[in-house]
């Protein structure tokens, strides 16, 4: 993998970056500290802001992230229509998450070198997967 490109984040690690009871709270902080360091781009989907902003008991912690990181730092990508029929038919051919494959096509439609999640199920479809500490090593 080259550096300079872009990876998308999956939810979960944004919310281990903004959570430090989270487990994987620190090694996902070195993460996004790497990336930074490393000129990556970082890419996220839109439902996400939502989710966050739900599953967050600081709201105000949350909405100052978005307004000060994410809207100025990241990507946000939009699914669209034609991407979610995708994800739908992906998910009930393969018995999958959908939300996963919605990351995952989110990922691949916006030109990602690779998606980084904690999920140790997440879904193949077609794009490179790591989890935090396997990225960190990388």
């Amino acid at each position: 993998m080259v550096k300079n490109q872009k990876v998308f984040l999956d939810t979960n690690i944004v919310a281990d970056i903004l959570d430090c009871k989270r487990t994987r709270h620190q090694e996902s902080l070195r993460l996004v500290e790497k990336l930074i360091e490393d000129d990556w781009g970082i890419c996220i989907s839109e439902d996400m802001i939502s989710t966050l902003f739900y599953i967050s008991k600081d709201k105000k912690q949350i909405l100052e992230f978005f307004q000060n990181v994410v809207f100025i730092d990241w990507e946000v990508a939009c699914f669209g229509k034609n991407l979610l029929e995708q994800a739908v038919a992906f998910a009930l051919l393969h018995s999958t998450d959908l939300e996963d494959v919605m990351q995952c096509l989110c990922a691949k439609q916006n030109n990602c070198a690779c998606l980084i999640t904690n999920d140790v199920k997440f879904c193949d479809c077609g794009i490179e997967v790591f989890d935090a500490g396997s990225f960190l090593k990388a």
